[in-house]
Protein backbone atom coordinates (compact mmCIF):
# COMPACT_ATOMS: atom_id res chain seq x y z
CA UNK A 1 0.00 0.00 0.00
CA UNK A 2 1.09 3.45 -0.86
CA UNK A 3 -0.63 6.61 -0.28
CA UNK A 4 -1.18 9.17 2.64
CA UNK A 5 0.03 9.02 6.35
CA UNK A 6 -1.74 11.22 8.81
CA UNK A 7 -0.21 12.41 11.90
CA UNK A 8 -2.68 13.84 14.53
CA UNK A 9 -1.93 15.68 17.68
CA UNK A 10 -5.11 15.70 19.82
CA UNK A 11 -3.28 18.10 22.46
CA UNK A 12 -2.41 20.99 19.03
CA UNK A 13 -4.07 24.19 20.04
CA UNK A 14 -6.81 23.91 17.02
CA UNK A 15 -7.57 20.43 17.20
CA UNK A 16 -7.92 20.48 20.84
CA UNK A 17 -10.82 22.59 20.77
CA UNK A 18 -12.66 20.76 17.80
CA UNK A 19 -12.53 16.61 19.41
CA UNK A 20 -14.11 15.52 16.37
CA UNK A 21 -11.74 16.45 13.79
CA UNK A 22 -9.62 13.44 13.69
CA UNK A 23 -12.46 11.20 12.86
CA UNK A 24 -13.64 13.53 9.91
CA UNK A 25 -9.79 13.45 8.62
CA UNK A 26 -10.01 9.54 8.80
CA UNK A 27 -13.39 9.99 6.49
CA UNK A 28 -12.09 12.44 4.28
CA UNK A 29 -8.41 10.21 3.19
CA UNK A 30 -10.88 6.79 3.08
CA UNK A 31 -8.60 4.42 1.07
CA UNK A 32 -6.43 7.04 0.00
CA UNK A 33 -4.27 6.83 3.41
CA UNK A 34 -4.39 5.94 7.63
CA UNK A 35 -4.77 8.51 10.26
CA UNK A 36 -2.51 7.66 13.61
CA UNK A 37 -2.72 9.52 16.73
CA UNK A 38 0.74 8.64 18.75
CA UNK A 39 0.32 9.89 22.24
CA UNK A 40 4.19 9.06 22.87
CA UNK A 41 6.93 8.95 21.43
CA UNK A 42 7.36 4.65 21.50
CA UNK A 43 3.84 5.28 19.64
CA UNK A 44 5.35 7.46 17.45
CA UNK A 45 8.19 5.43 16.54
CA UNK A 46 5.82 2.92 16.05
CA UNK A 47 4.02 4.71 13.50
CA UNK A 48 7.19 5.36 11.56
CA UNK A 49 7.47 1.44 11.33
CA UNK A 50 4.14 1.20 10.18
CA UNK A 51 4.31 3.64 7.62
CA UNK A 52 8.02 2.54 6.21
CA UNK A 53 6.25 -1.24 5.84
CA UNK A 54 3.02 0.72 3.97
CA UNK A 55 5.22 2.71 1.57
CA UNK A 56 3.80 5.89 2.77
CA UNK A 57 4.32 8.77 0.01
CA UNK A 58 2.84 11.54 1.66
CA UNK A 59 3.32 12.16 5.83
CA UNK A 60 0.50 14.60 6.94
CA UNK A 61 1.15 16.18 10.18
CA UNK A 62 -1.78 18.03 11.82
CA UNK A 63 -0.54 19.53 14.59
CA UNK A 64 1.72 22.67 15.25
CA UNK A 65 5.63 23.32 15.07
CA UNK A 66 6.08 21.29 18.19
CA UNK A 67 4.10 18.44 16.65
CA UNK A 68 6.29 18.86 13.66
CA UNK A 69 9.55 18.65 14.69
CA UNK A 70 8.62 15.98 17.12
CA UNK A 71 7.05 14.10 13.90
CA UNK A 72 10.29 14.48 11.66
CA UNK A 73 12.61 13.95 14.39
CA UNK A 74 10.95 10.37 15.30
CA UNK A 75 9.99 9.30 11.62
CA UNK A 76 14.12 9.99 10.86
CA UNK A 77 15.77 8.36 13.39
CA UNK A 78 13.01 5.31 12.37
CA UNK A 79 14.10 5.72 8.65
CA UNK A 80 17.51 6.48 8.75
CA UNK A 81 19.14 6.84 5.72
CA UNK A 82 15.89 6.00 3.99
CA UNK A 83 14.31 9.59 2.32
CA UNK A 84 11.62 10.51 3.77
CA UNK A 85 8.17 10.54 2.81
CA UNK A 86 6.69 14.10 1.02
CA UNK A 87 5.52 16.41 3.91
CA UNK A 88 2.54 17.99 4.49
CA UNK A 89 2.09 20.24 7.08
CA UNK A 90 -1.87 20.82 7.83
CA UNK A 91 -1.93 23.00 10.51
CA UNK A 92 -3.54 22.68 13.83
CA UNK A 93 -1.56 24.13 15.95
CA UNK A 94 -1.81 27.64 17.75
CA UNK A 95 1.11 29.54 16.09
CA UNK A 96 1.61 27.30 13.00
CA UNK A 97 5.43 29.36 12.09
CA UNK A 98 6.92 26.89 9.99
CA UNK A 99 4.14 26.49 8.09
CA UNK A 100 3.49 30.44 7.22
CA UNK A 101 7.30 31.08 6.67
CA UNK A 102 7.28 29.03 3.85
CA UNK A 103 3.87 30.52 2.42
CA UNK A 104 2.14 27.53 2.86
CA UNK A 105 -2.07 27.69 2.70
CA UNK A 106 -3.57 28.80 5.60
CA UNK A 107 -6.78 26.87 6.84
CA UNK A 108 -8.30 24.24 9.14
CA UNK A 109 -6.95 20.99 8.72
CA UNK A 110 -10.10 19.74 7.35
CA UNK A 111 -9.81 22.21 3.82
CA UNK A 112 -5.90 21.61 3.74
CA UNK A 113 -6.26 17.56 3.43
CA UNK A 114 -8.81 18.59 0.68
CA UNK A 115 -6.34 20.50 -1.27
CA UNK A 116 -3.77 17.83 -0.30
CA UNK A 117 -6.08 14.97 -1.85
CA UNK A 118 -7.41 16.90 -4.81
CA UNK A 119 -3.68 17.02 -5.81
CA UNK A 120 -2.77 13.86 -4.86
CA UNK A 121 -5.15 12.06 -6.35
CA UNK A 122 -4.49 14.07 -9.83
CA UNK A 123 -0.96 12.88 -9.20
CA UNK A 124 0.17 16.18 -9.18
CA UNK A 125 1.52 17.27 -5.78
CA UNK A 126 3.97 20.44 -5.61
CA UNK A 127 6.72 20.44 -3.30
CA UNK A 128 9.76 22.50 -2.47
CA UNK A 129 13.47 21.27 -0.99
CA UNK A 130 13.36 22.57 2.39
CA UNK A 131 16.45 22.06 4.95
CA UNK A 132 16.00 21.47 8.63
CA UNK A 133 18.80 22.06 11.25
CA UNK A 134 19.88 18.92 13.63
CA UNK A 135 20.59 19.93 17.43
CA UNK A 136 21.02 16.84 19.56
CA UNK A 137 19.46 14.53 16.83
CA UNK A 138 16.69 16.81 16.77
CA UNK A 139 15.63 18.20 13.81
CA UNK A 140 13.73 21.73 13.90
CA UNK A 141 13.68 24.33 11.67
CA UNK A 142 14.00 27.16 14.48
CA UNK A 143 16.87 27.08 17.33
CA UNK A 144 16.99 29.97 20.32
CA UNK A 145 18.38 29.92 23.31
CA UNK A 146 18.52 33.34 26.25
CA UNK A 147 15.09 35.30 25.41
CA UNK A 148 13.84 33.30 23.28
CA UNK A 149 13.14 30.10 25.82
CA UNK A 150 12.79 33.25 27.88
CA UNK A 151 9.99 34.33 26.44
CA UNK A 152 8.31 31.02 25.31
CA UNK A 153 8.15 29.87 28.92
CA UNK A 154 6.08 33.50 30.24
CA UNK A 155 4.06 32.62 27.21
CA UNK A 156 3.49 28.76 28.16
CA UNK A 157 2.66 29.69 31.66
CA UNK A 158 -0.46 31.98 31.14
CA UNK A 159 -2.35 28.74 30.36
CA UNK A 160 -3.90 31.01 27.58
CA UNK A 161 -2.25 29.71 23.86
CA UNK A 162 -2.70 32.29 21.33
CA UNK A 163 -1.57 34.30 18.91
CA UNK A 164 -3.45 37.30 20.69
CA UNK A 165 -1.64 35.93 24.34
CA UNK A 166 1.89 35.93 22.41
CA UNK A 167 1.01 39.32 21.67
CA UNK A 168 0.94 40.28 25.07
CA UNK A 169 3.34 38.33 26.19
CA UNK A 170 5.95 40.38 23.71
CA UNK A 171 4.79 43.41 25.04
CA UNK A 172 5.35 42.68 28.76
CA UNK A 173 8.53 41.95 27.19
CA UNK A 174 8.97 44.88 25.67
CA UNK A 175 7.70 47.16 28.58
CA UNK A 176 10.09 45.33 30.96
CA UNK A 177 13.15 45.98 29.15
CA UNK A 178 12.32 49.48 28.34
CA UNK A 179 12.01 50.53 32.20
CA UNK A 180 15.00 48.51 32.97
CA UNK A 181 12.69 45.56 34.63
CA UNK A 182 13.11 43.10 32.11
CA UNK A 183 11.36 39.72 32.85
CA UNK A 184 13.79 37.59 31.01
CA UNK A 185 16.40 35.68 31.68
CA UNK A 186 19.93 37.10 32.30
CA UNK A 187 22.10 36.70 28.95
CA UNK A 188 24.40 33.70 28.09
CA UNK A 189 28.03 34.20 28.06
CA UNK A 190 29.14 31.99 25.27
CA UNK A 191 31.72 31.45 22.19
CA UNK A 192 30.90 30.55 18.99
CA UNK A 193 32.40 29.01 16.38
CA UNK A 194 31.25 27.43 12.52
CA UNK A 195 32.56 25.84 10.46
CA UNK A 196 32.46 28.81 7.67
CA UNK A 197 35.56 29.88 9.85
CA UNK A 198 33.59 32.22 12.26
CA UNK A 199 34.88 32.77 15.60
CA UNK A 200 33.06 35.17 18.28
CA UNK A 201 34.45 35.53 21.80
CA UNK A 202 33.49 34.79 24.90
CA UNK A 203 31.03 37.39 25.64
CA UNK A 204 27.33 37.91 26.72
CA UNK A 205 24.45 37.36 25.15
CA UNK A 206 20.62 38.00 25.17
CA UNK A 207 20.16 35.25 22.66
CA UNK A 208 21.75 32.78 19.91
CA UNK A 209 19.73 31.90 17.73
CA UNK A 210 19.17 30.17 14.24
CA UNK A 211 16.89 29.18 11.03
CA UNK A 212 16.33 27.47 7.84
CA UNK A 213 13.30 29.50 7.61
CA UNK A 214 13.18 33.90 8.39
CA UNK A 215 9.67 33.61 10.98
CA UNK A 216 10.23 33.09 14.17
CA UNK A 217 6.13 33.80 14.92
CA UNK A 218 3.90 36.99 15.17
CA UNK A 219 6.08 37.86 11.33
CA UNK A 220 8.82 38.95 12.61
CA UNK A 221 11.92 37.63 10.77
CA UNK A 222 15.02 37.58 12.13
CA UNK A 223 16.51 34.96 9.67
CA UNK A 224 16.72 37.22 6.79
CA UNK A 225 19.18 35.18 4.97
CA UNK A 226 18.37 31.74 5.15
CA UNK A 227 17.74 30.29 2.25
CA UNK A 228 20.54 33.13 0.54
CA UNK A 229 22.96 30.31 0.65
CA UNK A 230 21.94 26.41 -0.14
CA UNK A 231 22.51 23.87 2.82
CA UNK A 232 23.39 26.62 5.47
CA UNK A 233 21.45 28.09 8.26
CA UNK A 234 21.37 31.76 9.51
CA UNK A 235 22.97 31.75 12.17
CA UNK A 236 22.64 35.04 14.96
CA UNK A 237 23.76 36.43 18.14
CA UNK A 238 22.33 39.56 19.37
CA UNK A 239 24.89 41.32 21.80
CA UNK A 240 22.35 44.47 22.43
CA UNK A 241 20.79 45.13 25.34
CA UNK A 242 17.16 44.17 26.08
CA UNK A 243 15.54 47.70 25.80
CA UNK A 244 18.36 48.44 22.25
CA UNK A 245 16.60 44.85 21.09
CA UNK A 246 12.92 46.76 21.42
CA UNK A 247 14.56 49.60 19.11
CA UNK A 248 15.07 47.35 16.26
CA UNK A 249 11.98 45.47 16.38
CA UNK A 250 9.99 47.25 13.37
CA UNK A 251 13.67 46.10 11.61
CA UNK A 252 13.27 43.09 12.44
CA UNK A 253 9.47 42.65 11.47
CA UNK A 254 10.92 44.03 7.78
CA UNK A 255 13.25 41.44 7.76
CA UNK A 256 16.14 44.32 7.59
CA UNK A 257 18.34 42.76 10.75
CA UNK A 258 19.47 44.60 13.54
CA UNK A 259 21.11 47.77 13.56
CA UNK A 260 24.97 47.42 12.95
CA UNK A 261 27.13 46.53 15.83
CA UNK A 262 24.03 45.40 17.55
CA UNK A 263 24.73 41.54 16.64
CA UNK A 264 26.86 38.85 14.86
CA UNK A 265 25.43 36.67 12.14
CA UNK A 266 26.89 33.92 9.76
CA UNK A 267 25.52 31.78 7.20
CA UNK A 268 27.04 28.20 8.46
CA UNK A 269 26.21 24.25 8.11
CA UNK A 270 27.67 23.55 11.88
CA UNK A 271 28.22 25.81 14.82
CA UNK A 272 28.95 25.20 17.90
CA UNK A 273 28.16 26.65 20.97
CA UNK A 274 30.47 27.09 24.24
CA UNK A 275 28.68 28.31 27.32
CA UNK A 276 29.96 28.50 31.23
CA UNK A 277 27.07 27.18 32.35
CA UNK A 278 26.92 23.55 33.10
CA UNK A 279 23.46 23.24 31.36
CA UNK A 280 21.91 25.21 28.30
CA UNK A 281 17.83 25.78 28.31
CA UNK A 282 16.89 26.47 24.49
CA UNK A 283 14.24 25.75 22.04
CA UNK A 284 13.45 24.04 19.03
CA UNK A 285 10.31 24.68 17.03
CA UNK A 286 8.56 25.82 19.67
CA UNK A 287 9.30 23.22 22.54
CA UNK A 288 11.71 23.87 25.20
CA UNK A 289 14.81 21.81 26.18
CA UNK A 290 17.70 21.67 28.22
CA UNK A 291 21.37 20.62 26.96
CA UNK A 292 23.00 18.51 30.00
CA UNK A 293 26.61 20.30 28.71
CA UNK A 294 28.60 23.20 28.37
CA UNK A 295 28.78 22.63 24.45
CA UNK A 296 26.31 22.57 21.70
CA UNK A 297 26.64 22.05 18.01
CA UNK A 298 23.80 22.90 15.71
CA UNK A 299 24.32 21.22 11.99
CA UNK A 300 22.78 21.53 8.65
CA UNK A 301 19.46 18.64 8.81
CA UNK A 302 18.52 16.87 6.36
CA UNK A 303 16.36 18.35 3.36
CA UNK A 304 12.54 17.61 3.67
CA UNK A 305 10.02 17.53 0.59
CA UNK A 306 7.50 20.25 2.14
CA UNK A 307 3.74 19.82 -0.16
CA UNK A 308 2.89 23.44 -1.27
CA UNK A 309 -0.43 22.35 -1.75
CA UNK A 310 -1.09 25.30 -3.97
Amino acid sequence: MSGIGLIFNPRAGQNRRDPGVALRLSRKLGDNGVVAIPRTVDELFRTAEDFLRLRIEVLGIAGGDGTNHVTLTGFHRIWRNRPLPTIALLRGGTMNTVASSLGLPRGHPERLLDRLLRRYTQRSLPAIAQPTMNVEGQLGFLFGTGLVPAFLRAYYETGEPSAWTAVKTLARFATGAVVGNSISRQPIEAEVTTNAGDHWPMRAYSTIAAGTIRDIGLHFRPFARAGEVPETFHLLGIHARPNEIVKDLPRIFRAEGMREGKANEALAREATLFVRTPTLPYMIDGDLKEHPGSELTIRLGPYVRIATMS
